[in-house]
Order: C-alpha cells, then structure tokens, then sequence
C-alpha cells in the first residue's frame, strides 16, 4: 500500500483525515499526471455516493482540477462501476469516483480510474503521492483562458443503466425480488434497471439522507434482507454496498449467499455455455478453501491473488481470464466491466436462474463452503504500521498453523481501507477454529490496539 492510497483509492474520515485541501491537492496532481504535449487539457469525469460529505470534496477536486488545465464533467451520484464505464464511453482521460465504499457516512474516499477505466496503476498513484506529500515539483497554476472548464451530466446514470441492459440476455418476467440498496449509489439506478429487465422489485434501504449509508443495511448487513426474502416468499434478494460495486445475494430461503458462490455460480454458467476464457476462475488469498474444491471438481484452474480487485483485475487483464472476484462480492466480468460491478453481477445470477429454471438454493448447491471465522480487530494507525515487524504475533500464527496442519491455514493480514487486522481461520471443525481465531486475535489486540 502507499501512502496516500490503499487497495481501493485514498480514504479516511471526512474533514479530518480526507480533508478538502487534500483532496484539491490530489485533484491538482492528477491532473498533473495526465497532462502530457498530447493531453494539455485532460477531461475527468467525476462521480459520487451518497455521503454528506461528497459535496465537500467534490467541489475541493474540481478546484485542484481546473487550477491546473483539466476540465471537469460532473456525472452526479453514481454507482463506483458507472465512472469506470463512462470514462471510456465519454472517451475522457480519466474518472474520479468520491466514496469510501462499504464503510460508515463519516469516512469517504478518492478513487481513480485511467482512461480505460482500470483503477489507476500503482506507478501513477506513486507519482500523485510523491508530488502531494514530497512536493518533487511545485503545483502547476493554469492562468487566464487556460484554466478548467465545468460541465454537468444529466444522462449519465440512464446511459449506464442502458449498458448493464444490454449484457443481460434474457428478462425477469415472473421474478420477484427485493433490492437492498445500502442507502447508496445504487439507490439512483437498481429499482429502473431491475424494473426494465421485468422484474417486479421490493426496494429497501433506497431512502438516502446524507449518513445513512451502509447503516444496518447492504452487504456488510444481510440480516434485515434475508428476513424481508423468507417472510415475502421473494424469488431472492440482491444487497449492494455504499457505491454499488459489489453484491451479496439471499436465497429464497433467507440463506446468504457470498461472493465466492456467487462467482462460482457465473463461472459454472460460463463454462457450460463455452465462454470461460483459459477455463479459468481468479480469486483472493481470502477465498475460501471450498472454492479450490469447486474448481478442482469442475476442471477449472484457480488463480489466487493478492486481497483487493484491483489485484484480481490485474492477473485477469494480463492473463486473459473473464471472470473473477472476492468473497466480499466485488466480481469481475470483464467481458462487459473493467472493475466490479454489483448490479451487473446480481442481473447475471438472475439471467442463470432465468434461463435455468432453477431456484438460488439448488444453484449454490454447486460448491460446499468450508468453515470459516474472521475476525477484525481494530488497531491504532501506528499499530497498523508495526504489524508485519511484530514477532509475538509471527509466533501466533505459526503456532496456531501447527495445530491446523492440513486440515485448515489461518491468514492475518492489514485491511487496505479500514484501521483493522483482519484475522480469518478455515478449517474442518468450526468450534476449534473459532477458538483459535479469538486466541490469535486477542494477541493482535494486545499487541496493535
């Protein structure tokens, strides 16, 4: 991770951490990055959710922006895949998108796409870091007609819906769903897009009000989605986050249904109608043992890669592999997205259900998931930094991996975007490595805390 950005953009609490200054300041080098003898006056679009505090920094960047050349078109509140999509529709030379995803309305985030709608390379992120935080060369100031120009979107969130329209290969007529739109982006988009596929949607949690996103509700919160399923007898339930690009489903029988299934389901429908590029599936060193097994039992190989979709979209584009993801929902299908999408997931999962006849449940039924507890701890800032130095907790993982042996791994990491230490066990017996996991996250606590 840099300095400024994680796996998934800057991010920190808004007006403390991610302040307006700095975000002028990332916006001015940016542009910076882009400008070139070819690009005098790039063209960024910029999107955001549904926080209070988007206004703030949308407006911080289109000052940074515009002092120093770039113009600037505003797409609104959109879904975090809708700016990767239009970058390359509007053929601009870059996206922003403002959210902080999955987590509470007092944090948000700065993310960029490149011109093909990739998040930016790591290289480039290094260079808009060096000139933030180092200053290696002085902030550029464009001067009379040279400065950025303004413009705003009306159709952005329509021409996006459109595209997601025009990947799903059937209609939902006679489907009944409930959409959990997190009080986010997705709240613009899913009840229109769902709607003109066919289906009849229940919406919940589509009312935001500025720091009401993510609050008990999408997925990070299924509980209130799975009872809403199970009590109005729905065909299943569809639960986004904060900025719309990852999905979580529920059965028809309240059962949650992660990302790890989700993308099995997709890549097993994929296989079967002969468009499973290299016969291969890409996943996380998060993704649960269960899923190795699926592959191996279908004869598909499973490429692993560093946590975060960013890394997943990298071994896909170099490889040449179409679908990929993490257990968290974030999936891949880069035959229509170039970063995840979780409305174009959801429709995908409802197309095979469609197209199958078959029910969720009967579907998942295609892999058996192993055990697995996690645990995230929170630690200080400076705990995060001394994690990987730390030996005490190098000797809790080696000793609670000798006790598993092969009948399970613990893996303990940093989160990219939150104060946390992540720590997940998978194993044969779910009480052995709960204790184990609650043993080894006490010692992180103790130590990081």
């Amino acid at each position: 991770m840099g300095r400024l950005f994680g796996t998934d953009g800057a991010r920190g609490v808004a007006n403390a951490e991610l302040t307006p200054e700095l975000a002028m300041n990332i916006g001015r080098a940016a542009a910076m990055v882009l400008i070139s003898d070819e690009v005098e006056h790039p063209t960024i679009l910029i999107g955001k959710d549904t926080r209070l505090s988007g206004d703030m920094l949308e407006g911080a960047l289109i000052a940074g922006l515009c002092s120093v050349g770039a113009n600037v078109h505003i797409l609104g509140v959109v879904p975090t895949p809708a700016v990767a999509y239009l970058v390359g529709k509007y053929n601009a030379d870059a996206g922003i998108m403002i959210s902080a995803s999955h987590n509470p309305f007092e944090f948000n985030g700065i993310k960029i796409f490149s011109s093909d709608g990739c998040k930016l390379p790591d290289a480039l992120e290094n260079r808009i870091e060096e000139i933030v935080l180092d200053h290696v060369v002085p902030y550029a100031s464009a001067t009379d007609e040279n400065i950025g120009r303004v413009t705003y979107d009306t159709e952005a969130a329509d021409l996006y819906i459109d595209h997601l329209v025009s990947a799903v290969d059937c209609d939902f007529e006679g489907m009944e769903i409930a959409l959990d739109c997190s009080n986010g982006s997705s709240s613009r988009t899913a009840e229109k897009l769902f709607t003109k596929l066919g289906a009849k949607v229940h919406m919940l949690f589509d009312e935001p009000d500025g720091v009401n996103i993510n609050r008990d509700c999408g997925s990070t919160h299924m509980s209130k989605l799975q009872k809403y399923v199970r009590e109005h007898k729905l065909s299943c339930g569809l639960a986004f986050d904060g900025d719309a690009d990852r999905c979580l489903a529920v059965d028809e029988n309240g059962n949650l249904v992660d990302g790890d299934y989700l993308i099995a389901i997709c890549a097993n429908d994929m296989k079967q109608r002969g468009v499973l590029k290299k016969n291969a599936v890409v996943g996380t060193i998060m993704t649960n043992m269960g899923f190795n097994k699926f592959c191996e039992e279908n004869d598909m190989h499973f490429v692993s890669t560093k946590v975060g979709d960013r890394y997943v979209l990298e071994a896909m584009m170099q490889e040449g592999y179409n679908i990929g993801g993490e257990q968290s929902g974030h999936i891949i299908l880069l035959d229509y997205a170039t970063t995840g999408d979780g409305q174009l997931s959801g429709a995908m999962i409802l197309s095979i259900m469609k197209r199958t006849g078959e029910k969720l449940s009967q579907l998942a039924k295609i892999m058996e998931r192993l055990p697995q507890v996690l645990i995230n701890v929170k630690v200080s800032r400076e705990g995060k930094l001394s994690f990987y130095t730390d030996r005490e907790i190098k000797a809790e993982i080696e000793r609670v991996s000798e006790i598993l042996g092969d009948r399970g791994r613990i893996l303990v990491r940093v989160s990219g975007t939150e104060p946390l230490v992540r720590v997940m066990l998978e194993g044969e017996n779910l009480e052995e490595i709960q204790n184990l996991a609650e043993e080894a996250a006490q010692v992180v606590r103790e130590r990081l805390a």
